[in-house]
């Protein structure tokens, strides 16, 4: 048995009582504690010195709903107008061994539902050379594509498919292509490599872009933009911010045939006044000048001896045409160009409209926006003078058949 001494006993009784006490206060403190919960009473949280790395760490949660207002415009558009989008696949004919017909899968485009009777507004060379169109909807209904008329110098086409009677299309709006500034928002929906209805979002990066559609052919005024474009979106619309078309996409510039920022827009404007002919007349009227012309070059000026190095050397007039009529002259000394025959002497057209025509292209560009029947003024070189001709135009496809 072991003694404690008196000091020790005394120690372990104060040390007994301590805790005693302890436990009766921590009874007295969570009795009240309850009594306060029940009443609906809360404690104050205490701040302790960790708060702090807490809340370095603490997950920020935000409502998935949550949208920005660029954000919100984007997906507006994108669901307002996605369904007036259409794909657009063809079939090509090829020839066997045997020159037997073989129908083989062509491209594929997108195009924009334009008018509630089936009107679908697209590229040329989506369409060019098929003998087969199909028109593919977002509900995944898909009708025979009808080539209404065609238009390569813009590169533009319409089709036509039958919608069952009552069906409600939803149509893309036409905007205005005048008044677009550099570094406006745009966007584009269209199908790039099969994949349908992809919107993709950019700005305008430059305007009045000359690009060549055909050959001699200069568009003069396409969009550029930065929003990505590649095959497949080929005739798909190109919007603004309230969803209205302001151009057609048509190509991009790329060394690899994938977007690589820089794609180009046929302006809305000039595409009203193209589907309008289209659909009137399956063709553009374009107005044209009867007679047949030749660039000069420094070899012609230097052997000609001509007094001006830029313009359109008239080389034949059409007989009792209009511009023979107006006073047109044509040449009359016969020479070999390379395989041509030029004939030298005639008139230098300089501009026409007050547009300078130093090129076919030029010549092209400022009879764009005529029709047949319009008059022009013709600024000209005969011999070392100079003079205007006031000339009534032609059509074109007469004139060049």
């Amino acid at each position: 048995m072991k003694l404690y001494s008196r000091g020790q006993v005394i120690f372990f009784s104060v040390v007994t009582g301590l805790i005693v006490a302890l436990f009766a206060l921590g009874a007295v403190f969570l009795g009240t504690a309850s009594r306060k919960t029940a009443r609906g009473e809360t404690e104050s949280p205490v701040s302790v010195g960790a708060e702090s790395h807490i809340d370095a760490y603490a997950i920020n949660v935000v409502d998935a709903t949550h949208y920005t207002e660029d954000e919100r415009e984007n997906i507006s558009i994108y669901e307002r107008l996605n369904s007036a989008v259409v794909n657009i696949t063809t079939e090509t004919m090829a020839y066997n061994w045997f020159l037997e017909p073989v129908p083989r899968e062509g491209g594929s485009g997108s195009g924009s539902i334009i008018d509630g009777r089936g009107y679908v507004l697209t590229n040329n060379h989506v369409i060019q050379n098929a003998f087969k169109v199909t028109i593919n909807l977002s509900d995944g209904s898909q009708y025979e594509g009808n080539v209404i008329g065609t238009d390569p110098d813009t590169d533009l086409a319409v089709l036509k498919f039958e919608p069952p009677r009552g069906t409600n299309l939803q149509l893309v709006p036409y905007g205005d292509s005048n008044g677009l500034k550099v570094g406006q928002k745009v966007l584009a929906i269209g199908n790039p490599f099969g994949f349908e209805r992809t919107l993709t979002v950019g700005i305008v990066s430059g305007l009045g872009r000359p690009i060549e559609i055909t050959r001699n052919h200069i568009v003069r005024d396409m969009i550029q933009t930065d929003a990505s474009i590649n095959p497949g979106n080929s005739g798909g619309p190109l919007l603004d911010t309230q969803g209205r078309m302001i151009g057609i996409n048509t190509m991009i510039y790329s060394p690899s045939g994938a977007s690589a920022g820089v794609g180009f827009a046929v302006p809305v404007n000039i595409a009203k006044r193209v589907v309008t002919e289209l659909i009137q007349y399956g063709k553009v009227r374009r107005g044209w000048i009867d007679a047949s012309l030749v660039p000069l070059f420094p070899q012609l000026v230097s052997y000609a001896k001509l007094p001006v190095s830029a313009g359109l050397l008239v080389s034949r007039t059409r007989q009792n045409g209009l511009a023979e009529q107006a006073g047109l002259r044509q040449g009359s000394e016969r020479v070999q160009s390379g395989r041509s025959i030029i004939f030298l002497g005639g008139d230098i057209i300089t501009a026409i409209g007050g547009m300078k025509t130093s090129s076919l292209s030029d010549y092209y560009s400022a009879l764009e926006s005529n029709k047949p029947g319009d008059r022009v003024t013709v600024e000209i070189m005969r011999g070392s003078r100079a003079m205007s001709l006031e000339i009534t135009l032609t059509d074109r496809d007469e004139t060049t058949n």
